[in-house]
């Protein structure tokens, strides 16, 4: 991954409070022209830097009513790729993460009720060849949801 310099920071900041601002509006503020802001955030997305863009719909308005992080243990830890790829294959999975400590992976989920929860846990990620063990925690509300602070 590339380094960033400073007006990438500040094109970055901008763009990251405001993802639909216009970058005529962006090169006016950082001082240089809209090309140079065109140029230079085309480069982040080449590089890696920014990794895409997008709305974010809030689940309960689709009918998820839970969020919960489910930790797994698995039966040895080399079963990592197996497990996750049958985890790439269960929707209500949204973030999978490779972790140290009580668990192997933790993984965020999004069910209707306790009923779908209940299924997706018997059926679905306890059925996943490798998976030893589960345990859920239940989100009750999210009061911080929000990016890195990017320093300029």
């Amino acid at each position: 991954m590339e380094k960033i310099d400073e007006l990438d920071r500040r094109i970055l900041k901008i763009i990251t409070q405001n993802a639909r601002i216009p970058f005529k509006d962006v090169a006016e503020e950082c001082g240089v022209s809209r090309a140079a802001v065109h140029q230079r955030v085309q480069k982040m997305f080449d590089s890696g830097v920014i990794t895409g863009s997008s709305y974010h719909v809030q689940p309960k308005s689709l009918g998820y009513q839970l969020c919960v992080y489910i930790g797994i243990t698995m039966e040895k830890a080399s079963m990592y790729n197996q497990v996750i790829a049958e985890l790439k294959e269960i929707p209500e999975v949204v973030e999978a993460q490779y972790t140290l400590g009580a668990f192997g992976i933790l993984i965020k989920v999004f069910a209707h009720d306790n009923e779908h929860l209940l299924n997706l846990l018997n059926t679905r990620i306890q059925a996943i060849p490798g998976v030893a063990d589960t345990t859920t925690l239940t989100a009750l509300s999210q009061p911080i949801y929000r990016q890195l602070p990017i320093e300029i």
